[in-house]
């Protein structure tokens, strides 16, 4: 078997050029390693994977439920990985689409744990602040059904505005500038919330003239299109 270092190095080369089925297949070969720098990659490939048009909703939730598992087993492995933190959120976070608005909300509290720690870990962590936004714009925009069921499930909703959820979305951009078409976009919905549209037409211009590398970046550049027209 390949040394981790190799897996890790090929697996990093697959995922920059974004060839994300072929990185699936590779590390799913190497998934029994017990290494958390491999499982949270194998973590990370199969949620992206879940993203895929081509998949069916049937191969979607599948997939999303797999990449928790491998999230899981990558924290197990070492709890003091970023990574590992890091994807653990994520994809707790994506299941929770499937598990229904009560099971969601549960689990949100250890959704934020962890993603403040993958920020412990590494303060550099853009992916995780623009995680942590999207933390606080799910509570400050809970539909009044969900509102209802935080209720039950913590007495109120946990304290969220949309400058807490801004504040992490531009730190991720301060950390990694145009690293994530979809945090620009993040940026200009805030915005818009917040009443402040010159800002919110800054960020959708940003978000329209930005690459688009992946399926959900290209989704944000057609729905900012949208949103200017109004603008």
């Amino acid at each position: 078997m390949a040394a981790a270092s190799v897996v890790i190095e090929e697996a990093d080369k697959l995922y920059t050029s974004y060839a994300i089925q072929e990185l699936y297949d590779y590390l799913t070969s190497h998934k029994d390693t017990g290494n958390a720098e491999i499982l949270w990659r194998l973590a990370r490939a199969t949620r992206d994977l879940s993203n895929d048009i081509s998949k069916s909703a049937e191969e979607k939730k599948q997939l999303s439920f797999e990449a928790l598992e491998y999230a899981k087993e990558a924290l197990s492995a070492d709890d003091g990985n970023n990574g590992s933190h890091k994807w653990y959120a994520i994809c707790t976070s994506r299941v929770g689409n499937y598990v229904g608005s009560k099971k969601k909300i549960e689990d949100s509290p250890s959704v934020k744990e962890h993603l403040e720690k993958a920020i412990e870990l590494d303060p550099n962590d853009a992916t995780s602040e623009h995680h942590l936004g999207l933390w606080y714009r799910m509570f400050v925009d809970l539909e009044w059904y969900e509102a209802k069921v935080a209720a039950v499930v913590f007495g109120s909703p946990p304290s969220a505005t949309y400058q807490e959820a801004l504040d992490h979305f531009l730190k991720a951009e301060e950390i990694s500038p145009n690293f994530y078409t979809r945090n620009l976009y993040m940026i200009g919905t805030t915005y818009l919330k917040m009443g402040n549209t010159e800002q919110a037409k800054l960020y959708m211009e940003k978000t329209k003239k930005a690459p688009a590398r992946r399926e959900d970046e290209n989704e944000a550049v057609k729905q900012a299109t949208d949103h200017l027209k109004s603008l």
